[in-house]
């Protein structure tokens, strides 16, 4: 269930980034100065420009809703015996148990 969580993310991300990219600077910056902020007037691209602003809100809000929800598809139900288990086979490997009784470690 996480990695299709995860996989979503990763998505609305990209989305997320390419959207942002294709978006016209609304400042005023060296654009405008230089007569480069007429254009959105000139090609009658408004109508573009909110739903490049819309799509923009909806993916960040996806993505926060996607990564709330992803925190409680994390695994984290841990099978004690198994972990008492994995936890004996490394004490046997780092202190045998059936040591000789002659042996310094005893």
């Amino acid at each position: 269930m996480y990695s299709v969580f995860a996989i979503l993310i990763i998505i609305t991300s990209v989305l997320l980034v390419l959207v942002v990219l294709i978006q016209n600077p609304k400042g005023g910056g060296l654009s405008s100065t230089f007569g480069g902020g007429s254009s959105n007037q000139i090609m009658g691209a408004k109508n573009t420009t909110d739903f490049l602003e819309k799509t923009t809100w909806t993916l960040a809000i996806v993505l926060i809703s996607l990564t709330i929800l992803s925190n409680f598809a994390i695994p984290r139900n841990i099978d004690e015996t198994n972990e008492l288990k994995s936890q004996d086979q490394i004490n046997e490997a780092i202190i045998p148990q059936n040591l000789p009784q002659d042996s310094p470690l005893n």
